[in-house]
């Protein structure tokens, strides 16, 4: 791969890679992190990757001044939790706690406690609609572990092993019991045929509207930074 920027304020960076399955150049805005990628066959030369990025300014600083900016995790920001936004203020005491437009969390590792915590209710939601899914589907699941996947929001291993993003707790909470749903049905078809999305429909009932949201929303969750 090779960087080059577009010149303008501010420049904008452009990373450049080779795909031997590419036909012809292509280009692509992250929505985690905004970086913009053109993809080009072998034997395109960079210069007419260049040029078409060139062409394509406009469109690009459109989009990423769209884009949202990124959140540092801290006293005074905002963060949704459970699909509902809650100001993050200082607590009284010891504890981490829940209102309804705010968080009180305990410092002076702001970041870290809170991330803790929100990992410990993904964990816990994420089990009990994991349960009652795989109940209604009458299999059974090995494990559930939780990442933080910025390529997938959950998974499932042949060996019924579930894997799911700790981020989801930050999304609706019938956004996160899509995603259960969805791993749990790749217990009975490990496949996105229409036998498996058949079983999503039955142990989940109508899912179209939970989806949608993940592809238009899903990529602002990881807006929120959890590293100070």
């Amino acid at each position: 791969m090779s960087e080059y920027f577009l010149d303008g304020a501010p420049p904008v960076a452009l990373t450049l890679r080779r795909s031997a399955r590419a036909r012809r150049i292509s280009l692509r805005i992250s929505q985690l992190d905004g970086r913009v990628t053109l993809t080009l066959p072998a034997r395109v030369p960079e210069a007419e990757a260049l040029a078409f990025a060139r062409e394509k300014e406009a469109w690009i600083r459109q989009h990423l001044e769209a884009r949202s900016e990124d959140v540092d995790i801290a006293i005074g920001a905002e963060i949704p939790i459970e699909g509902a936004m809650r100001q993050i203020v200082p607590a009284d005491g010891r504890r981490l706690v829940l209102m309804a437009d705010r968080i009180a969390v305990p410092g002076p590792a702001v970041a870290m406690r809170l991330q803790s915590w929100l990992k410990e209710l993904a964990r816990d939601r994420l089990a009990a609609a994991s349960d009652d899914y795989a109940r209604r589907l009458g299999r059974s699941y090995s494990r559930i572990t939780l990442r933080d996947t910025r390529s997938r929001w959950g998974s499932c291993s042949s060996q019924g092993a579930l894997m799911y993003s700790w981020r989801l707790i930050l999304a609706p909470p019938e956004v996160l019991s899509y995603v259960a749903a969805h791993e749990v049905a790749h217990l009975a078809e490990m496949n996105h045929s229409p036998a498996f999305w058949a079983q999503v429909g039955r142990i989940y009932g109508p899912y179209e509207a939970p989806r949608q949201w993940l592809r238009a929303h899903g990529g602002e969750l990881h807006r929120y930074r959890f590293s100070g």
